[in-house]
């Protein structure tokens, strides 16, 4: 494998509570992950009770350089689900945790403090199978719309939508038609045995993609971190309505912290600030977040959410922080870095939104 070896997989999956098996057949490295017999996706009638290991595919080496095409299969390094991209996008990735050069004086990144390195992301549906194993990790992603009607408060939801970093990627390959199990994958993918890989975009995907781009886009990634918890942030425009005779700008971000260190802690509160082009500023604390105050240890390092927030003005700055608490009762606080929020000209939506839907309303 090039000098990738199959320990450095393992190590990945192996903090995804969950029973991943690598296994050795000649020159190939196949992967099988356990499944619950209470699970109907994963379970027959004539299996005993408790778990069983359903082989997935063969490992592939990971890409170093250049990008994973439309209908690779991968498994996610830190969340353990499979998934299938659909196609990539281009993200600036401002990273705190990256010294400036020492030829560049202080100030000299401007508003963002950092120069932004571009960096590939994917768009991808996640396994319905799996949504039971990574619940407690990561809400089952889901992008948001705001609904096209005079309710300016609705919410759609597609669920089982992602965004991918490449290095979360473990790509591997399967000989079955239909790896993934979501209500999208053949609306979005048809089977081709001739293409590597043998899955490819049909008409539906592109003319989702290039309707939804405004809302679907990647562009800005932000990430710092503190005490060994890395927090990563991404925010995306959702779109303007009207409401009692004023625009309201809305916004959704997607936060990940994961902890790159030894110690268990657990995330117990959350504050927020909140500045708007209009001159507010507002502040926003809070128990936990989404709910759930969740503890990153290195079994399970990683938590994962989505939020919304809204402003009346075209933009606004976001930043914050976690406060965390250690097993010995001490607390200390994470940065939440600072990020922009950006609304685009044409913020009209298409409506051309292929199912299936859930209102968040």
């Amino acid at each position: 494998y090039s000098g990738w070896h199959p320990d450095s997989a393992l190590s990945l999956v192996t903090s995804f509570k969950r029973t991943i098996v690598l296994h050795s057949n000649g020159d190939d490295l196949r992967i099988s992950l356990s499944c619950s017999s209470n699970v109907s996706a994963c379970s027959s009638s004539n299996r005993p009770e408790g778990k069983v290991l359903e082989t997935v595919g063969v490992f592939e080496v990971p890409k170093q350089q250049g990008k994973y095409e439309t209908g690779q299969l991968f498994l996610h390094s830190v969340f353990g689900y499979r998934g299938i991209v659909l196609f990539p996008w281009h993200a600036r990735l401002y990273d705190r945790d990256v010294s400036p050069p020492p030829a560049e004086p202080p100030g000299a990144h401007g508003s963002k403090e950092v120069k932004g390195k571009t960096h590939t992301y994917y768009q991808v549906l996640i396994d319905t199978r799996d949504c039971p194993h990574i619940s407690q990790r990561s809400q089952t992603e889901a992008v948001t719309f705001l609904a096209n009607h005079d309710d300016s408060r609705a919410l759609y939801a597609i669920p089982g939508l992602d965004y991918v970093s490449h290095e979360d990627i473990l790509p591997y390959n399967s000989t079955d038609q239909v790896p993934i199990q979501h209500e999208l994958f053949e609306r979005f993918l048809q089977f081709k045995a001739s293409k590597v890989p043998p899955f490819v975009p049909r008409d539906t995907l592109q003319a989702w993609q290039e309707k939804n781009h405004p809302w679907l886009e990647l562009s800005d990634v932000h990430r710092e971190t503190t005490e060994n918890i890395r927090v990563t942030v991404i925010p995306f425009y959702m779109g303007m309505r009207e409401a009692q005779n004023s625009n309201v700008y809305w916004w959704r971000y997607c936060i990940r912290l994961e902890n790159m260190g030894e110690e268990v802690v657990q995330l117990r509160e959350r504050h927020w600030r909140i500045f708007s082009l209009s001159g507010t500023l507002e502040t926003v604390r809070g128990r936990g977040v989404v709910g759930r105050e969740p503890v990153l240890s290195k079994e399970q390092p990683a938590f994962q959410y989505s939020s919304h927030v809204s402003l009346q003005a075209p933009s606004g700055h976001m930043w914050g922080s976690y406060r965390l608490e250690r097993p010995n009762g001490t607390f200390f606080d994470v940065r939440i870095p600072p990020f922009s929020l950006e609304s685009k000209k044409d913020d009209t939506p298409n409506g051309f939104l292929p199912g299936p839907f859930t209102s968040l309303a």
